[in-house]
């Protein structure tokens, strides 16, 4: 058997379980799983020792282009996600100006091209304006879905009355995905932000400011027979609301409502910690980590979005909400592995099977005959202290700095081509459009 890639000797993640096998590659796809002793290739990856997954995707990540590149672009923040073991992306609208057009979405498409170094997709804003052409824009080879925010957070999009909201959620037929949060209730409590004390944050973005929202948009989504996707869910309140409707609803929570706890992270990180949803005490991540191990919780995305020191660095309120997460995304997930937090089973289910099985990603998520050759090769046992200095995001900084995890990932193959390997980029731009079940018939 002749093959363009062989890796050997790797402990391999496979529908059967997770044993040694090698995995052979022809042409970016799977060709053979198995003992592959006799198997040559002209490129060989010796994983003795180390375990192969299938290729990490994270499902909510912010690039800032167009409008805010000096805070990440579409090269530095893929940099960062191969960096860090993730083989594909799903990009939010919220630019400057958002991804709420047809012309928009293409613009984005363009300068993604030959300059990506993961798979990436792309998610159609909701707006008042917009909702009409949703159900046309979904359906664009490239695009990942429909996003709407329900509470205003980083950019201008917005889509907060329940008539807009019903009316998003009966044009199209694809899941929607969901920043969760009552957009009243956040005016309506402003005075609880307290100058220059980020604590007040999740006191102003409350628990009922996130349940309110959640039972709301459910009954929508039951309403017009919609699936729905809540993005970053943080509070144990939602989590019944979620359990109630699994024929309709999928969640996704975040490694830092896993990882954070207020008040602590708040007088340590300060602004650096504000994000939205808020990290809240740890009732909330006690609860989360429940959902996790039960099955609840269907994806886990870092919600990467970054801002610059100088921003961060402003008075709260008058501080940007958001992180970067997508080049610790792996480790931080892998490190409450060897903790014993999640097994490694589930760790590949939150962070590639589970995103190809409720976004219909075509052939994706699995190390399996004919799937695309993406992996996420990981050491399990090698310990690392992040470090900011190494952040390839533009904004230079991570809410993990000085934080030693246990498990890395090691290499980064995207559809056969090996792009990171030992922590360095060593093949660019090899990003292409993630293809979708629900759409292929657009590609033609």
């Amino acid at each position: 058997m002749n093959f363009d890639l062989l890796i050997s000797g790797g402990i391999t993640a496979t529908p059967n379980g997770i044993a040694e096998a090698d995995v052979g590659v022809i042409g970016g796809r799977i060709a053979a799983v198995g003992a592959l002793g006799d198997a040559k290739a002209p490129e060989v990856f010796d994983a003795k020792g180390l375990h192969v997954l299938p290729g990490v995707m994270d499902t909510q990540v912010h690039f800032r282009e167009p409008g805010n590149e000096h805070k990440e672009d579409l090269e530095t923040g893929s940099r960062a996600a191969v960096l860090g073991g993730v083989t594909g992306v799903f990009e939010m609208p919220n630019t400057s100006p958002p991804t709420t057009t047809r012309a928009a979405i293409e613009d984005k498409l363009a300068r993604a091209k030959n300059r990506m170094h993961c798979d990436y997709a792309f998610y159609a804003g909701a707006t008042p304006q917009n909702v009409g052409a949703l159900a046309d824009l979904e359906r664009m080879p490239g695009v990942c879905g429909v996003k709407a925010f329900l509470g205003s957070s980083t950019g201008t999009l917005l889509l907060s009355h329940p008539d807009d909201i019903l009316a998003a959620l009966r044009s199209g037929k694809r899941r929607v995905s969901v920043h969760s949060e009552d957009e009243d209730r956040l005016e309506a409590r402003m005075d609880q932000r307290i100058r220059d004390d980020v604590r007040s944050h999740p006191v102003w973005r409350d628990v009922e400011t996130a349940r309110a929202s959640t039972e709301r948009v459910i009954g929508l989504a039951r309403k017009a027979g919609r699936r729905l996707h809540i993005l970053h869910t943080t509070t144990a309140e939602e989590l019944p609301l979620i359990a109630a409707a699994r024929d309709l609803v999928t969640m996704e929570t975040t490694p830092q409502h896993l990882t954070l706890a207020a008040p602590e992270c708040y007088e340590r990180l300060g602004t650096y910690a504000q994000m939205n949803p808020p990290i809240r005490d740890a009732r909330h991540r006690d609860a989360l980590w429940k959902a996790v191990n039960q099955g609840l919780v269907d994806v886990i995305g870092s919600d990467h979005a970054p801002h610059t020191r100088d921003e961060k660095d402003k008075v709260y309120p008058d501080t940007p909400s958001g992180m970067p997460g997508v080049q610790t995304l792996a480790t931080i997930l892998l490190d409450h592995v060897n903790a014993g937090r999640m097994t490694l089973e589930r760790f590949v289910d939150l962070t590639s099977a589970g995103a190809a099985r409720i976004f219909g990603i075509a052939s994706k998520g699995r190390i399996s005959l004919g799937f695309d050759a993406d992996f996420t090769i990981v050491d399990l046992k090698k310990k690392r202290k992040i470090e900011n200095s190494w952040i390839a995001s533009r904004c230079g900084w991570t809410p993990f700095d000085g934080m030693t995890t246990t498990g890395w990932p090691v290499a980064t193959i995207v559809r056969g081509k090996i792009v990171m390997r030992d922590h360095s980029l060593i093949l660019a731009s090899q990003g292409a459009p993630l293809r979708f079940v629900e759409t292929l018939q657009s590609e033609n």
